[in-house]
């Protein structure tokens, strides 16, 4: 069965790698090639592929060091019917931080600033996962495949807006909390909450709260320098706060 003409798999694959804060990592255990599957923390590079901090004396990162495959689950913790809700099944190879390490940590820290004393451990390290696909489970003839180049985002053009991007994130939570707190609420309808800013990229900024609900506020249209970012933000409070009532 073809997907709904209004259903749009891409992007709510990357709404789903974006908000997910937790996840189900599948590796290969060395020797044997048996599967294995873990509970991980996670966070999101500028292009949306997934971060994970882990120890060399875990299990899973001794597996990946022997063997880079792996396979990760993302679910969106749906009320009721957990099969219910989106989920997606990414595949790909988990490589150890080089020259990215420093973006790695802030943007992982920024989505979990308690694991600020793992970073200090020397068994600790940054992996990011390189997809090389995904498969979308979204609900009865939502069932889809997709290409890398149709859920991360381009990053092409944009490195104005990267190297902007820690400043941004910094002013935003140090200045403007309200703009935040206006962002979900009346944009995208979440509840009160103390929000701030994990990060941000040419598509859109994430938020989440003191209860780690992550948030995605697409922009509605690409913006890849700084300036265009103040524009962005500037424009969209503006449309948050015509919808105060």
């Amino acid at each position: 069965m073809q997907p709904t003409p209004d259903f749009d798999p891409g992007r709510l694959a990357k709404s789903l790698l974006r908000r997910s804060r937790q996840g189900a990592l599948a590796t290969l255990m060395a020797g044997s090639g048996d599967p294995y599957c873990s509970l991980v923390n996670l966070a999101s590079h500028p292009d949306g592929s997934p971060i994970l901090l882990i120890s060399r004396l875990a299990l899973h990162t001794r597996n990946i060091l022997a063997d880079s495959r792996v396979s990760l689950m993302l679910d969106e913790r749906a009320a009721g019917d957990p099969l219910e809700g989106a989920r997606i099944m990414l595949s790909g190879r988990a490589e150890q931080a080089d020259v990215e390490k420093d973006l790695l940590q802030r943007r992982y820290l920024n989505a979990h600033p308690s694991a600020e004393t793992f970073v200090l451990f020397k068994d600790f390290s940054f992996f990011r996962i390189i997809p090389a696909g995904t498969h979308l489970v979204a609900g009865f003839g939502r069932i889809v495949d997709l290409e890398p180049g149709q859920f991360l985002t381009d990053l092409a053009g944009a490195e104005d807006l990267l190297a902007a991007e820690e400043g941004a994130v910094e002013h935003m939570n140090a200045d403007h909390r309200d703009a935040m707190g206006l962002y979900a609420t009346k944009l995208l309808g979440a509840a009160e909450g103390d929000w701030r800013c994990t990060g941000c990229d040419p598509e859109g900024l994430d938020m989440q709260d003191d209860d780690q609900t992550a948030l995605r506020l697409d922009f509605p249209e690409r913006v890849t320098t700084g300036t265009a970012l103040r524009k962005m933000l500037v424009r969209l409070v503006g449309e948050a706060r015509a919808k105060v009532d």
